[in-house]
């Protein structure tokens, strides 16, 4: 069913507001990295924080169903959008530069949900979102050129880790629409799932390099990834899946790498070259493609 206008123009926000917070999310963690922060250490930030905040809710709900949501299907979706998925994407940071995953993983959560879509919902796949797509994936290999000529052994299973990464988040946002779970109830579940990250991070990982960076980086981290790229981006993504539909929500991550742009010039000084604002033009149009009916 088509969106109404009121829900299609909600929904557009909420997808927007999302790719926003991952952006933010992927400039604060090149930030993290920087000044001596692992990936894991930014994961933890990215979601344990948000699971205190979401146990009470989540305990006075009904921990026994997790809230409705079941044990099973919540550990599902916390693989697939949640710690699991950021695992798995991080892991790719330690073998390639940012600007790879900044790329390869939302195009390929994009484009996996957008045909994903029809397949196990039936939803309809009109020719003009192929053609958006077929664009967006000509703008992403135009934001990408630089970083893609830097591949080696090591870079191409970094970028597999990406694409792997993308489609688990795509599946994610399939199953939300399939099994019609609420957005917050999605949000609390997944952030009190991973509290049980906690004593795996401290044997496997330690809190050593936290300690060193201080408090002022950690919070930063607790910001704006506790709050914004994670809970809050899940939460906006979720809404807009219920909103639009799978195959039209699960463009929003290709406008990632365009913000990341915008937010890496706003927040740490660096410019855009003309090719990667040519390419953020680029998706820019075939989103706009893949939102007509």
């Amino acid at each position: 069913m088509a969106a109404r206008p009121a829900g299609l123009v909600a929904g557009i926000a909420c997808g927007v507001g999302a790719a926003i917070f991952w952006a933010g999310g992927l400039a604060a963690a090149r930030h993290g990295v920087a000044i001596g922060l692992s990936p894991f250490d930014i994961a933890f930030h990215r979601y344990v924080w948000a699971g205190f905040a979401f146990l009470p809710s989540v305990l006075s709900q009904g921990a026994r169903d997790l809230n409705g949501v079941g044990w099973g299907r919540g550990a599902m979706l916390a693989l697939l959008g949640g710690p699991g998925q950021a695992v798995v994407s991080v892991t790719g940071f330690l073998l390639v530069p940012l600007a790879h995953g900044a790329v390869i993983q939302p195009s390929c959560a994009a484009l996996a949900g957008m045909f994903l879509a029809p397949v196990v919902l039936g939803e309809k796949l009109p020719r003009v979102r192929i053609y958006g797509a077929i664009a967006i994936v000509a703008g992403l290999a135009v934001i990408g050129r630089e970083a893609l000529s830097t591949i080696g052994a090591h870079g191409l299973l970094g970028d597999f880790t990406f694409a792997v990464a993308g489609v688990m988040f795509a599946t994610f946002g399939i199953l939300l629409r399939l099994w019609r779970i609420n957005p917050m109830r999605a949000t609390a579940v997944i952030s009190t799932l991973t509290l049980f990250y906690i004593p795996i991070h401290a044997v496997a990982f330690g809190f050593d390099r936290m300690i060193a960076a201080g408090w002022a980086e950690n919070l930063l981290q607790v910001v704006v990834q506790g709050v914004f790229s994670g809970p809050g981006a899940i939460y906006l993504f979720a809404r807009s899946v219920v909103l639009l539909g799978a195959s039209r929500a699960a463009v929003f991550p290709s406008l990632v790498p365009g913000f990341t742009l915008l937010v890496g010039y706003v927040a740490l000084g660096e410019q855009p070259t003309l090719a990667q604002l040519a390419g953020l033009a680029i998706v820019l149009y075939g989103f706009r493609l893949t939102q007509k009916a």
